[in-house]
């Protein structure tokens, strides 16, 4: 196993202060990793409580370690188990959700886990190590299903001629590794796009998106952590692509919406009120200095709303 890389986390004193700790509180870091942000949070409790998500065990392990001096609980399952897995261990309402999300510094550091495009290793990109893996995706999926999920998920405008070269590529033999894929994808894209960036990234993204249903679990994910929400309490969420972004500012908006009637009505009828409210208008994103020492903040976005009724 690679040495462990040292873990940045992205954003740390704005999620800390969008949080607004209370020493008695009780608040869920949905993807734990190795405890950047948790450890930050545990250490502002007093009788409070940290609990932790991560599917990842590899991370379970490294943030229990991190974590040994502070009340907390860790749970090596997937965030969309939110409400269920907090009844199991006799939660109720919490006072503050962190989701920080997408792949972590060390996935994407530990060259065997099959995450990064730098290095050669086998094709594999799960999250929880457990099911469907990047190669039984490039493998096994038609040339549509192949082309759909890299142009919606990647936002790769060459999506067609990438499916159609892994297709043509594996009739001869399957595709094994990540420098296999790299090397596909790149004589798919024409040399003017491969000159500007890394033609990889995009394709590599949604392959990985797929094989952990990223969407899926942060779709019911969402509903679920404003819903165990105490009033005042607040959900941060930290997003790296558009895709994330957007689904997390429609639902944010849907919390903060008023009455649903239609617009000729000439009163309203429905009653419904605003759950939420949004602590800042537009997303936060990382200064300078964050820029400057830590190159996987560039894309971060930090949104924060908290919930003002059940």
């Amino acid at each position: 196993m690679s040495e462990k890389p040292i873990h940045i986390p992205v954003l740390l004193s704005e999620t800390i202060e969008s949080l607004d700790i209370k020493p008695d509180g009780i608040y869920v870091d949905c993807t734990t990793g190795f405890a950047g942000h948790s450890s930050e949070i545990a250490k502002r409790l007093t009788t409070g409580r940290l609990i932790g998500f991560d599917r990842d065990p590899d991370a379970v392990k490294a943030a229990e370690e991190k974590l040994k001096d502070y009340p907390h609980t860790l749970i090596n399952r997937k965030f969309s188990t939110f409400d269920e897995s907090l009844d199991e261990i006799g939660v109720g309402k919490v006072d503050g959700v962190l989701m920080d999300l997408g792949v972590s510094s060390y996935q994407l550091d530990t060259a065997e886990r099959g995450f990064s495009y730098h290095n050669d290793a086998p094709l594999d990109m799960r999250m929880s190590g457990e099911g469907l893996s990047a190669k039984d995706v490039v493998n096994g999926y038609d040339y549509q299903s192949l082309a759909r999920i890299i142009f919606e998920y990647g936002e790769e405008k060459f999506s067609r001629s990438i499916a159609s070269k892994i297709v043509k590529y594996r009739e001869q033999k399957p595709i094994e590794t990540t420098m296999e894929l790299a090397e596909i994808i790149k004589s798919a894209v024409p040399q003017k796009a491969r000159r500007e960036k890394n033609p990889c990234k995009k394709t590599f993204q949604a392959i990985r998106i797929e094989v952990n249903k990223e969407l899926e679990h942060l779709n019911i994910a969402l509903d679920k952590a404003f819903d165990c929400l105490n009033v005042g309490g607040r959900l941060c969420i930290i997003t790296f692509h558009s895709l994330e972004d957007r689904l997390v500012k429609q639902r944010f908006q849907s919390f903060c919406k008023g009455c649903i009637c239609p617009p000729d009505f000439p009163q309203c009828i429905c009653g419904r009120t605003p759950r939420g409210k949004l602590v800042n208008r537009k997303p936060i994103e990382a200064g300078e200095k964050e820029l400057a020492d830590n190159n996987r903040s560039r894309s971060a976005k930090l949104r924060v709303i908290e919930k003002i009724k059940d």
